[in-house]
């Protein structure tokens, strides 16, 4: 295990709640502006086209960084082991392929012009956050039991929740997805505690 940067630890643990704090505001203040927008009808995705797109990209945009703050931040408090390094990996991913779908723009307008990959990212999506989070229990749980625990149970309710979502109605698929990205951002922000708090010891 190297040398941990306080600085850097802290900074990357504030960039992660800062980007899960920004999806959380995005999906907010978007389903109140959209107009005829229904937060239990209407994915998260419907928000992310039309007029008002920005709001959803800036949630987008938030929580890739995020992603790739935790990855940083995970890489300089490494747990010595090569599941750690493979979770590193797939935080780094998770921010590339949110960063993608935010770029393309391919969602919610029934775009089908040229190569559209957008079905493609989210299941890359479904796949990463199971196995992140599935990968990094076991050095979480080296600075406390309960690190493990989250991260364990948050696999693997994604893992048993997130497939249910394709065959959902589309009258309660906006609230399901919903669902889904709590499961990720209690996670994320799981984390980012332990990066803040790792950082403020390895100060003193």
């Amino acid at each position: 295990m190297g040398e941990r940067c306080p600085f850097l630890l802290i900074t990357c643990a504030v960039i992660g709640f800062g980007g899960c704090a920004a999806l959380i505001a995005g999906n907010v203040v978007g389903s109140i502006v959209v107009p005829d927008y229904n937060w239990i009808a209407d994915t998260v995705s419907d928000l992310g086209a039309g007029e008002y797109e920005r709001i959803q990209d800036f949630a987008i945009y938030g929580y890739a960084a995020a992603l790739i703050a935790c990855a940083i931040g995970s890489a300089n408090d490494h747990r010595g082991q090569k599941r750690w390094s493979a979770g590193v990996f797939c935080l780094a991913l998770l921010a590339l392929t949110l960063a993608v779908i935010g770029a393309r723009d391919e969602y919610g307008d029934a775009d089908h012009d040229g190569v559209v990959i957008h079905t493609y990212l989210v299941y890359a999506l479904g796949v990463l956050f199971a196995a992140a989070p599935l990968l990094m229990a076991a050095g979480m749980g080296r600075a406390a039991s309960h690190y493990k625990s989250i991260a364990i149970g948050c696999a693997v309710l994604w893992t048993v929740a997130a497939p249910v979502f394709f065959f959902l109605p589309t009258g309660i698929d906006g609230v399901y997805e919903r669902g889904l990205g709590l499961i990720s951002i209690v996670w994320v922000s799981t984390l980012s505690w332990l990066l803040l708090m790792t950082g403020r010891n390895a100060g003193r």
